[in-house]
């Protein structure tokens, strides 16, 4: 009578054990992750964020991305094309699936184990059944629950991190490809003005109205013009291929990859510090990511502390023994437990690791919360720069160049100053457009870091000073 009602009490226990599992499992649903990376970041994906896992998909994916590909490329439509074509970008989203499985596994238990065991005498046959399971698993396991969705969690943002920082990449390249076919542009211009030059130059010292020291000034700055020259065309075909590479594309849609023939101009005004601030607010990943893996951490604690100790299987057995001699058979019902002890090992290190784990996931968020606010004032400081800096170049620098140049010009034809005076003057209002090209390039860089770090996932890519002269006074090195 006890070996059933044992036996009842073990199939209850698994019963129940089925039924928890069946209604509680944690899984990993790819398409909600993306649907929820789609809506919080809309700004950064505007929806596309997908994984082809058939051929169809991947056929309207290329689809869009080649109707995309056919006109000048913005940088809305480059990100768009990164998200649907870049084969990095699929293999990351795959990568972000298993890792959600590998998060959502931790709130599985074991399966349980079913043992068939025959043994025969001269007289019998014995048959045994063993239905076993872990009993502290199946006690455990909302607690695995609790810290597998954690887990998940932190898994699913730290792929809206992955993405945000994939967008920003793609939405500098696209800059930094723009701003240096500019400059190619305008370095073309110098080398011409400095070879025009040169060639009268040499043309005067042969006619004997100019000394050796003063062609070789002017030889001089056009071989420092082809350097440059050289040096920008192949920054700008760096620059292209960074881009080609993020997109995703194969050699023939690289060859037919048509981009903007200058940046976009500045907005306007600058966001404000408030409405950055505001957005931030609602969503940091970085602190969200540091809570998720401290829930985490704080859910391995308690299940460390509860299975350090000891581990104990529970397991239902049914027997049957058959006699040789007539076949009378025999049915017999018991249950095992089997209790491993705690006598070399009580668990104290293991204990210690998962509390030491703790500890650092809550320091963890201190730090993150502490680091946000800094670093979004520093990122929108390098925005508002930037901005103030690339204005100042198109409001000033710019135009007063360009009446210089102008004033120049009147000079020239009133024969008040030479050709060699008109050519470095063309040539210092070339540099100055470069410089606000660079400055502009700076605003552009500093506005994809920003909006990066108003979500919680700082680039690192400040301002960086030092990008441009001030016009170039010296660059031509007037006669």
């Amino acid at each position: 009578m006890i070996q059933r009602r044992s036996a009842r009490c073990v199939a209850t226990l698994g019963a129940v054990w089925v039924a928890t599992v069946l209604t509680g499992c944690v899984g990993a649903d790819l398409s909600r992750s993306m649907t929820e990376v789609n809506s919080s970041l809309a700004g950064f994906t505007a929806g596309d964020l997908a994984l082809a896992t058939t051929e169809a998909q991947r056929r309207a994916m290329r689809e869009t991305s080649t109707a995309l590909l056919a006109k000048p490329l913005d940088q809305a439509a480059a990100v768009r094309v990164a998200l649907l074509h870049s084969a990095e970008m699929q293999a990351m989203l795959a990568n972000a699936w298993a890792d959600e499985a590998d998060a959502a596994q931790a709130g599985r238990i074991p399966n349980p184990i079913f043992t068939f065991e025959r043994t025969a005498t001269d007289t019998v046959v014995d048959y045994d059944r063993l239905l076993s399971i872990g009993l502290l698993d199946l006690l455990l396991l909302p607690q695995r629950q609790a810290m597998a969705r954690s887990r998940t969690q932190g898994a699913r943002l730290m792929l809206a991190t992955r993405v945000v920082e994939r967008v920003t990449q793609v939405r500098e390249a696209w800059v930094r490809a723009i701003a240096a076919r500019q400059q190619v542009v305008f370095a073309r211009r110098v080398r011409d003005a400095a070879d025009a030059s040169a060639e009268l130059a040499e043309r005067m010292q042969a006619a004997g109205n100019f000394n050796r020291l003063e062609r070789a000034r002017q030889q001089a700055f056009y071989a420092d013009a082809v350097a440059q020259l050289a040096s920008r065309e192949h920054a700008a075909l760096a620059a292209r291929e960074a881009l080609v590479r993020l997109l995703g594309l194969d050699g023939d849609e690289a060859t037919g990859l048509q981009l903007a023939d200058r940046l976009p101009d500045l907005p306007a005004e600058p966001s404000s510090g408030e409405s950055v601030s505001a957005a931030a607010a609602r969503q940091r990943l970085d602190v969200q990511l540091a809570r998720a893996r401290f829930d985490a951490a704080i859910g391995a604690r308690r299940l460390g502390r509860a299975s350090s100790f000891v581990d104990v299987e529970a397991g239902a057995r049914r027997g049957t023994e058959v006699a040789r001699d007539d076949g009378d058979r025999e049915d017999f019902d018991g249950y095992e437990l089997e209790i491993r002890l705690p006598l070399f090992d009580w668990g104290g290190m293991a204990r210690t690791k998962v509390g030491a784990r703790a500890l650092a996931a809550g320091s963890e968020v201190e730090a993150s919360l502490l680091a946000a606010d800094s670093r979004l004032r520093e990122a929108y400081s390098a925005y508002r720069t930037a901005f103030d800096l690339a204005r100042h170049y198109r409001d000033e620098v710019v135009p007063l160049r360009k009446t210089i140049s102008d004033e120049n010009l009147l000079r020239y034809n009133g024969m008040l100053i030479g050709v060699f005076e008109l050519l470095a003057d063309a040539r210092d209002q070339a540099v100055s457009v470069m410089a606000a090209i660079d400055a502009e390039q700076q605003f552009w860089i500093a506005e994809a870091a920003l909006r990066a770090t108003t979500v919680g996932v700082p680039t690192g890519d400040g301002m960086v000073l030092g990008a441009g002269g001030a016009g170039g006074g010296d660059a031509g090195g007037g006669h």
